[in-house]
Parts: C-alpha cells; sequence; structure tokens
C-alpha cells in the first residue's frame, strides 16, 4: 500500500516540531538518504519508490517507478533551498536519466505550490548555470553513448534536441502515492556496520523505531565518513526527543566513541 504524508509517526519524542518533507530521487537512493540524514536539521529518512502508476511497486518489479528518499527536516535549522541546492550539486540528471528505465531518474516531488515554486525557481537557475559552463566531458560521453543505441534518435548517430534537453533535466512533479522500500534498503550503509547495528538494538529494539530515528540518519552519514561521532552527540540537544531519550543517545555514543 502507499504511504501518504499523515502516514509518518513522530514517534521519536515529546518536542513538539513543525517540519517539512521533501521527496526526491537522483539515482540509487543508499547514496542520497546517507548524504541527507547526516546533514543537522534533517530528522528522519526513508527510502521508497514514487512517479510511476504501477501498483505495489518492490525492488525487483518497480514497473514505471524509481528509486527515491524521503526527508523530514526543520526548516528553522535546515531550509528547503539548502536542500535542494546539495540535490543539483551532487548528481547529473543526464547521467541517470534513462539509466535502468525509470529505476534511476532525477526528480522532485513537490507537496504544495510553495515547493512547487521554489523547484522551478531554484531549476531555472541551475539551466542558466548550465547554459555559461564548459559542457562536463563525462556527461558529454554519456550522451553520446546514448545517442549511439538510442531509439529515438532519426538517423545513425543523431538524436532530436528536444529529446536531449529533456534529459537534463530534473522532472518536478506532484506528490501523490509513495511506497516504502524494502528494510533491506533502508539506512543500507548503516546496516552493513554489523556490530553497530547490534547495539543500537538497545536503544531502539524495534525495527522500525530504529530506521525512523534521528539517530539512525546520522549513523548512516557516519557509516559514509560524512560526519564524526562526536559532531552527532554535539546536536543531540536539538533533536526533538525526551530529554532522557538524549541523555540515553549521548551515554551510548560515548561508549561507542571510547571504543574506538
Amino acid at each position: 500500500m502507499p504511504v501518504h504524508n499523515d502516514d509518518i509517526e513522530k514517534k521519536q519524542g515529546s518536542q513538539a516540531v513543525d517540519t517539512e518533507i521533501l521527496t526526491l530521487g537522483m539515482g540509487c537512493f543508499w547514496g542520497p538518504e546517507a548524504l541527507f540524514g547526516h546533514l543537522p536539521g534533517v530528522l528522519h529518512t526513508r527510502t521508497g519508490y514514487a512517479g510511476g502508476t504501477t501498483p505495489a511497486p518492490v525492488y525487483r518489479q518497480l514497473g514505471d517507478h524509481s528509486e527515491t528518499v524521503e526527508i523530514e527536516f526543520n526548516p528553522s535549522v535546515i531550509t528547503l533551498e539548502q536542500l535542494l541546492e546539495l540535490f543539483w550539486n551532487h548528481h547529473n540528471p543526464s547521467v541517470i536519466n534513462g539509466y535502468k528505465g525509470r529505476q534511476y531518474q532525477s526528480l522532485l516531488f513537490y507537496r504544495n505550490e510553495q515547493q512547487h515554486h521554489k523547484m522551478k525557481q531554484m531549476q531555472q537557475m541551475q539551466q542558466m548555470k548550465r547554459t555559461t559552463a564548459k559542457t562536463d566531458e563525462f556527461s558529454l560521453q554519456k550522451d553520446r553513448s546514448y545517442t549511439a543505441d538510442s531509439t529515438e534518435a532519426g538517423n545513425a548517430g543523431t538524436i532530436d534536441p528536444a529529446v536531449l534537453e529533456r534529459r537534463r533535466l530534473t522532472e518536478i512533479q506532484p506528490y501523490q502515492a509513495w511506497y516504502l522500500a524494502e528494510a533491506r534498503h533502508q539506512k543500507y550503509y548503516l546496516q552493513r556496520q554489523h556490530q553497530l547495528m547490534e547495539r543500537l538494538y538497545e536503544l531502539y529494539p524495534d525495527q522500525n523505531d530504529l530506521f525512523h530515528s534521528t539517530l539512525a540518519a546520522r549513523l548512516n552519514g557516519f557509516s559514509r565518513e560524512y560526519l564524526t561521532l562526536a559532531q552527532i552527540r554535539q546536536e543531540i540537544p536539538d533533536w526533538p526527543i525526551s530529554e532522557t531519550m538524549q541523555q540515553r543517545i549521548d551515554q551510548w555514543l560515548t561508549d561507542q566513541q571510547n571504543e574506538r
């Protein structure tokens, strides 16, 4: 079944905070979840499938859906503009669009007109940057490869410039249905830290609570060397969780630091 906005439970704590949600696609969802999950102000991340019409997609049967990441954040700490800047700076749509069908696609989903306006505005800024910059050689080679193999080409070695331009763009769509990915795709890099995962269950015996926690989002980023355990400890007081849970997490992180 699809997961909707109000299905996201604020299980972690007692401190109320106004949050926003950004859903995006930028290729394989493992890396982006770790990238965004390490940022102060990002509270929760999840991987899933969206953008298509196929009912009940799963990893091996995505149909016309794409891999996506859902990011819940506190806009008073990190803004939508900052997240979108990171989005465009860390992938190239022309490299991933059309690869593996629609499994990897540059996508943004807006939940309201404010998000829609900001996405379009920043997309136009990115296009202006691209027209004034030199063409990246790697992207050019990808485009040439696609041209040679494309069934959209009318003549050998040629392709409609409009088609090529679409491949360079990020699709911006209204948010509709979103499907949670399988557990093995949540916090992928953290799950490869087997000893760390075992110890995390001391704090979060329930796997769903663990994957939904801010701590898991940060440790997933830590597993990609985006930040240190000391940096995670510094921001715990800002997390919307109870003081008791803050103290437990701080002590738990201290123990992990001492053992390294």
